[in-house]
């Protein structure tokens, strides 16, 4: 399964395996040998079973260390010359059995001793990831400004939680603005790229008054960076002030605006504009929409890991209707279900990155009751 961000909680590790087998499995080796020394020693086929037992610490190569790995081994070695002293093997043929599970057994072990140093060096792998996915897609909290928020991001490879896809949602002095992307290519250049575009957006969101501002300086220092063939698509938004909303689409997929009345309307983009580092290739320059941004209304920023993931008949997930169905007043409760319909639709795992941001702004809250006039003081007013 992929690796799923949850930035209003923490990511649980989806176990293979439940409590029972996990228990289970250290001791599976030592059953597999006394199951063998069991039906050795009950049959009539003198020392033709006694090379089985050679599984035993070849098993436990896979869930012990070097040290489990001999005391099974020797477990093996003990039973091995006991049944066959018992069958009547004297000399040579008698110590073949022992110093084929010896061998077998020292085998094992510096296969156990492997397996564990690469786990160690993979959870080290797995740590430094994590903190530079901290590091580049920083936490989203719960409200930003005068909105609610939440965020989900899967990245394609499992064990590299961390992709190509990029968001963020920063308040600035010119109002709340986020972006989302999806970076040409896959791998740690994606990765630096998607680096690259945060840093500059975040910088460019603090210090441009103009939307398009911010977009431009992002488009300059791609064109220093990327090569000829790399780009990003990304759309860029913004709320200067309240009941306005701000929308630059650089060759990304619309965004999903969803009006109080839960009427979903994708915002196409008017003019279309070149991804990000091709402006120099094309005379097509972005340009910006301003739409209505109302109490109750939703934003819904994602990536084409969403749209183009399939089913097993070569499907589309269908985000318009599965936002029609969880569509809720909890941005993080709507993109949950949603993000869990997606990986049923892939049949669990997704082979391109996905990311979704969702803002909304709530509805006034009500006066509280003790500025709500009583039914007798108004009927006195009605009467005055």
């Amino acid at each position: 399964m992929t690796q799923a961000r949850n930035h209003d909680g923490d990511r649980r590790p989806t176990r293979l395996f439940g409590p029972r087998a996990a228990a289970a499995g250290p001791l599976l080796p030592v059953l597999i040998t006394l199951v063998i020394g069991f039906v050795t020693l009950l049959g009539d086929a003198g020392t033709t079973w006694l090379p089985l037992l050679a599984a035993g610490p070849a098993l436990a190569a896979s869930t012990h260390g070097p040290r489990g790995v001999l005391g099974v081994g020797l477990l093996a070695a003990g039973l091995g010359v006991a049944l066959g002293a018992r069958d009547g093997a004297r000399g040579a043929e008698l110590a073949a059995v022992p110093a084929a599970l010896l061998a077998v057994t020292s085998a094992s072990a510096l296969a156990g001793a492997l397996r564990s140093r690469r786990e160690r060096v993979l959870a080290d792998v797995r740590s430094v990831a994590e903190a530079a996915q901290h590091a580049l897609l920083m936490p989203v909290p719960a409200t930003v400004g005068p909105f609610e928020a939440a965020v989900r991001y899967s990245a394609a490879a499992a064990e590299a939680r961390i992709g190509g896809d990029l968001y963020a949602l920063v308040p600035t002095p010119y109002g709340v603005r986020m972006i989302v992307g999806d970076v040409r290519g896959k791998g740690l250049p994606a990765v630096g790229t998607a680096a690259l575009v945060l840093g500059v957006f975040r910088e460019a969101a603090y210090d441009e008054p103009d939307l398009l501002a911010v977009v431009d300086r992002i488009e300059r220092s791609l064109a220093r960076n990327l090569g000829a063939d790399d780009f990003v698509t990304a759309v860029i938004a913004g709320c200067p002030r309240p009941g306005l909303l701000e929308v630059v689409n650089c060759g990304h997929a619309p965004p999903l605006l969803v009006r109080a009345s839960t009427r979903i309307e994708a915002v196409e983009p008017v003019p279309p504009a070149p991804p990000l580092g091709l402006r120099a290739l094309t005379d097509q320059t972005p340009g910006l929409q301003e739409l209505s941004f109302a109490d109750g209304d939703q934003l819904l920023l994602y990536t084409d890991g969403v749209i183009e993931a399939r089913d097993r008949d070569r499907a589309f997930y269908p985000l318009v209707e599965g936002l029609a169905r969880h569509l809720s007043d909890e941005p993080s409760r709507t993109l949950g279900a949603i993000h869990d319909e997606l990986l049923a639709h892939v049949g669990g795992r997704l082979h391109d990155d996905a990311a979704l941001l969702l803002i909304r702004k709530p509805l006034p809250a009500p006066p509280p009751a003790s500025q709500l006039a009583s039914p007798a003081t108004v009927l006195g007013d009605l009467a005055g």
